[in-house]
């Protein structure tokens, strides 16, 4: 939607970290990452993997956006990546191994060798990012980041957290992230992947 000024207002104010509007994003635009979803045949925790990669890559590049109004299609791009990542990863005789907090991250299997080691350094980056955070960091994220929204009543109630401190810790755990040197080092490199691209962010890989 060009020009929307509310669009633009809640991407300006997440990025600035403004909790409320990082969760009136994820409100808006759930039913597009489900619908998403259902259209690969992905449901249950298959689709809220799918979704909370989703919003965990936009965590950590919501400073490169460019153009607010570009964002309902980069996660629609995204999502269905990731939808396409995770039937590949169920059609496989193996299962990965689940970490604590970033488990059923898919490891991809692309079309060439480059598109593959490519699409692997994207993912083991960002499990070493999320593990460098403790426990709790990473089960925050994890609620944050669920969808559908996880109220802040429960939240507080699940990691015995003040609400008023949510906000901060969360705005720590995205630092934290972003100066991780893999996902530093992922963040800012160029975009190689051919084909069809999320334009208005660097290339999730």
């Amino acid at each position: 939607m060009p020009g929307d000024p509310a669009l633009a207002a809640l991407v300006a104010r997440a990025r600035n970290g403004d909790q409320r509007a990082w969760d009136a994003l994820v409100e808006r635009y759930a039913p597009l990452l489900w619908s998403i979803c259902r259209s690969y045949r992905l449901a249950g925790p298959d689709a809220a993997d799918v979704s909370q990669n989703v919003w965990l890559t936009l965590a950590a590049r919501l400073d490169t956006l460019r153009d607010p109004a570009a964002l309902p299609g980069w996660l629609a791009t995204t999502a269905r990546r990731e939808c396409a990542r995770a039937r590949r990863a169920a059609a496989r005789p193996q299962a990965a191994v689940p970490m604590p907090g970033i488990e059923n991250i898919p490891d991809p299997q692309a079309g060439t060798a480059e598109q593959q080691l490519l699409a692997a350094e994207r993912h083991a980056a960002l499990r070493q990012a999320l593990a460098s955070l403790p426990p709790d960091g990473q089960r925050l994220i994890a609620l944050l980041i669920a969808d559908p929204p996880v109220p802040y009543t429960a939240i507080s109630s699940e990691l015995g957290i003040p609400v008023g401190s949510i906000g901060p810790t969360r705005a720590r755990c995205l630092d934290k992230l972003r100066r991780h040197p893999a996902l530093a080092a992922l963040i800012n490199a160029p975009a190689e992947t051919p084909g069809r691209q999320p334009r208005p962010l660097p290339t999730p890989r």
